[in-house]
């Protein structure tokens, strides 16, 4: 008899992670040459979780493997060691065609709104695009929803918008219709990757307090995917940082921005702009990473940096929920 899996039953606040990623590792295959290959680990044993209703900040540089994360956690990626759960069911090997409940539950933002969108579909199709796929047949009953979604991403008077081609709207409306589409199947968790990367600076805020909107409203959990900590500090509930595929630093916003401890994260800090001249960081506070790999600590640190072992994720003493990634006791990797 062929096993089948049921879609888990929705968690309630408090009952456990929706979402888990224990020791989850992504190694690609590349290419050197005609007959000569190779591998690119972009992962490696990343442990996070995110609760019901809660935002997940996930913050790094360009290239350190947020993207990979956030693809493998929807199973858009198959990941290469670890495990995935969502709501207590093991998804990492689970077969495409039996994901359909994954695909209703977790939904994903794009980075960029100009590729991600199909520009051959009007915004109306765009958006119910995933309720054809689930076998809504009722063209009404489509319209409404997509008219709900559009007005719940501030895209009014959604007449306006529903049967115009994304080639005539600005980055910010193109995003809002990514938005609206991974929402139309109410899910409970969407993964935002780089959501105000692309559009410009007087949506970017609107965009983010959209998503705060609609999390409260509606319960949904966020992992956001950023390279900028200093906006994960407002939309975010807990960071975490990582770096070179590893997580160096997790712990809450305030915690992780007010009291960081892994030099790492102290860099993205510093190399946050300041508007007083004064004040600005004057060199690439970030660039001096770039030639340690395999390490989730630089050989400059006086603590470690010689030890030529794997760091762990350790909790940071008199700061629960707060841990760092050391190869020694986090008392003296401060």
């Amino acid at each position: 008899m062929t096993e089948t899996l049921l879609a888990p039953t929705t968690s309630l606040p408090g009952s456990g992670p929706l979402l888990a990623l224990d020791d989850v590792s992504m190694v690609f295959s590349t290419r050197k040459g005609l007959f000569r290959g190779g591998t690119v680990t972009a992962v490696s044993g990343v442990s996070l979780t995110i609760a019901c209703g809660e935002t997940l900040a996930l913050v790094g540089e360009s290239g350190s493997g947020k993207t990979t994360v956030g693809r493998i956690s929807i199973r858009l990626l198959q990941a290469t060691g670890g495990r995935v759960l969502f709501d207590g069911q093991d998804i990492t090997q689970v077969p495409e065609e039996r994901l359909g409940w994954l695909r209703k539950r977790a939904g994903i933002v794009f980075q960029d709104p100009f590729s991600s969108l199909n520009p051959y579909m009007t915004v109306a199709d765009l958006i119910a695009e995933p309720l054809v796929i689930d076998g809504v047949n009722d063209a009404e009953a489509r319209r409404t929803r997509v008219q709900a979604e559009l007005a719940a991403v501030d895209l009014t008077p959604t007449d306006r918008f529903v049967h115009v081609y994304p080639s005539s709207m600005s980055g910010g409306q193109r995003q809002r219709v990514g938005i609206a589409r991974a929402l139309i199947r109410n899910p409970d968790y969407i993964v935002a990757d780089e959501p105000v990367s692309m559009v410009d600076a007087s949506s970017r805020v609107e965009i983010l307090d959209l998503l705060q909107g609609l999390q409260q409203q509606r319960g949904v959990s966020f992992l956001y995917i950023t390279h900028d900590i200093a906006s994960a500090r407002h939309f975010a509930d807990r960071i975490a940082v990582m770096h070179l595929g590893s997580i160096v630093e997790t712990g809450s916003a305030r915690q992780v921005i007010d009291q960081p401890v892994h030099p790492y994260t102290r860099a993205l800090i510093a190399a946050v702009p300041e508007p007083d001249p004064a004040n600005r960081f004057r060199r690439r506070a970030t660039e001096k990473w770039q030639d340690t790999p395999g390490l989730a600590i630089h050989p400059e640190c006086p603590h470690g940096g010689s030890i030529d072992v794997p760091a762990v994720l350790l909790e940071v003493s008199g700061e629960p929920g707060h841990s760092v990634a050391c190869h020694l006791e986090p008392a003296r990797g401060r």
